[in-house]
């Protein structure tokens, strides 16, 4: 207790969040911590409504957590070799999406394939009374049966309504003889650094746990995607918390939980949640249609970087400089150019790369983006009408879209952007992995985005489709595997895909 007393009283801090116990201050001048007191320094309230209370969340808790349920999938049983990216390997982890820097991936050190575990958990929560659940994407993804416990303990089958991998969330559907409980989404952009938050879920597979924190960061990038918009939190969440809901103070859920940085597989203080603005509108797609159909530009984007900058003589400026404009595309027709620079859409100022495919990403096909973009020393405004992904309507028309998806990848062709964005060598040939989905054949081999095809069946590749016609050939000479080159890193090496039969 001395130790105590002399903290607070010599050093006269202002309590926070304690133990994550809450964000403390009163307008009387003092706050309070299990019983201790001391007096608060005079600040000014940056705001009129700025007289913090002490938030407990009991009430919240008790009254959202019927609408919270646990995930279980079971998976066909698989084997694990020893190239396979340690996120997929582990048992342990594959209950929960990770998220590590390039220095702590590796191979898993088991040289041997052995048997994988067949079933995973997760958590997720009820939307609409008639038993619609939100989770993430990868908890559900390739789950031969799905199961939904509520917290009563009743246990029902799941349907997958539909799933999106760009922003890893997935729409289930239960059937129950009653109303279910339900949750409403709050209002994730009036969250402000430090704004206290709760986590619910189902860690470990324990069931039903809560965890307090507060908002650490927003808008947060961690490289999963183009799309990235994360709420960085400090609230303890760890393995089978992937899908849960994120609450404020008023019980509303302002995120979904969905990735963490860990280094060792647990909790390290670092955890990131969708927010809902996005995770409304995507689930209101998925409970349209199944799907979700972004809009698409058609134009390849680097970073305007300093040295950039000054080599055009833009100036001190923020903007995504255009790399490559697709034949076709409706760039083309708006009439972009190769090297102009994107300075807003929609007068959304294109500070991060992000901000640009965020934005055109959220468009209706068919809508106009209007770009300001500076070119040969003038700001012009073009107005360009968005369209349907290129790569969706290939996948959809085209045969080579089927046998790459049986595959379970997505690849697009080497060029300024795609060499950038996965940090792939000018001296590297071949086609760059965008893309791919986790348990498929391509990560069960060890396949993740940024590895560069540069051969198939000893064949060289130069784009998706002739990586296409090296697995339809293998499938026509019925073989049981086609032989592809990889490149990683530097490193090459060959990998036989099992084919679908």
């Amino acid at each position: 207790m001395k130790k105590l007393h002399i903290l607070t009283s010599r050093k006269r801090l202002l309590l926070g969040s304690l133990a994550g116990l809450a964000l403390l201050a009163a307008a009387s001048g003092t706050i309070g911590v299990n019983g201790l007191r001391a007096e608060a320094p005079a600040v000014e309230k940056p705001h009129a409504e700025a007289a913090y209370v002490i938030v407990n969340f009991a009430d919240v808790i008790e009254t959202v957590s019927p609408a919270v349920v646990s995930i279980e999938v079971s998976h066909p049983m698989r084997f694990v070799s020893g190239n396979m990216d340690r996120d997929e390997a582990m048992p342990f982890e594959k209950f929960f999406k990770h998220w590590r820097g390039p220095q702590q991936r590796g191979p898993h050190p088991h040289p041997h394939p052995r048997p994988h575990g067949n079933k995973s958990s997760g958590s997720g929560f009820i939307i609409d009374s008639d038993g619609y659940v939100v989770t993430n994407s990868h908890v559900v993804d390739g789950g031969e049966e799905i199961f939904v416990t509520l917290m009563d303990g009743t246990r029902h089958a799941a349907t997958v309504i539909g799933g999106d991998a760009k922003s890893d969330l997935a729409l289930l559907k239960i059937d129950a003889d009653a109303a279910l409980p339900a949750l409403a989404f709050g209002d994730s952009s009036a969250m402000r650094v430090g704004s206290p938050v709760v986590a619910l879920g189902n860690p470990f597979g324990l069931g039903h746990s809560a965890t307090m924190g507060i908002i650490s960061a927003r808008g947060r990038g961690i490289g999963s995607g183009p799309y990235d918009d994360f709420l960085q939190i400090d609230a303890p969440i760890n393995p089978g918390n992937s899908g849960g809901p994120l609450f404020n103070a008023q019980g509303e859920v302002i995120g979904v939980n969905t990735a963490i940085f860990s280094p060792s597989g647990g909790n390290v203080g670092i955890g990131f949640a969708i927010p809902a603005s996005l995770a409304q509108e995507i689930v209101a797609d998925l409970m349209d249609d199944g799907k979700v159909e972004r809009a698409w530009l058609g134009i390849g984007i680097q970073r305007l970087s300093d040295e950039m900058a000054d080599g055009l003589g833009i100036g001190d400026v923020d903007g995504a400089i255009v790399s490559e404009v697709m034949t076709d595309s409706p760039a083309a027709a708006a009439g972009l150019m190769q090297g102009d620079v994107i300075l807003s859409v929609n007068d959304v100022a294109v500070k991060e790369l992000r901000d640009l495919t965020r934005t055109i990403a959220r468009l209706e096909v068919g809508a106009p983006a209007l770009l300001s973009v500076w070119r040969d020393g003038e700001t012009l405004t073009i107005e360009a009408i968005v369209g349907k992904p290129l790569e969706t309507e290939v996948a959809a028309q085209q045969p080579e879209g089927n046998a790459l998806e049986a595959l379970g990848v997505r690849l697009r062709a080497l060029n300024d952007a795609t060499r950038h964005n996965f940090a792939v060598g000018e001296d590297v040939t071949g086609v760059v992995v965008t893309d791919l989905k986790r348990r498929s054949v391509a990560a069960d081999r060890g396949i993740r985005p940024g590895d560069v095809i540069v051969s198939v069946g000893n064949e060289a590749v130069s784009v998706p489709s002739e990586v296409a016609a090296g697995v339809r050939l293998a499938q026509e000479d019925k073989r049981q595997a086609v032989l592809l080159l990889m490149n990683r890193s530097g490193q090459k090496r060959y990998v036989a895909l099992p084919l679908p039969k």
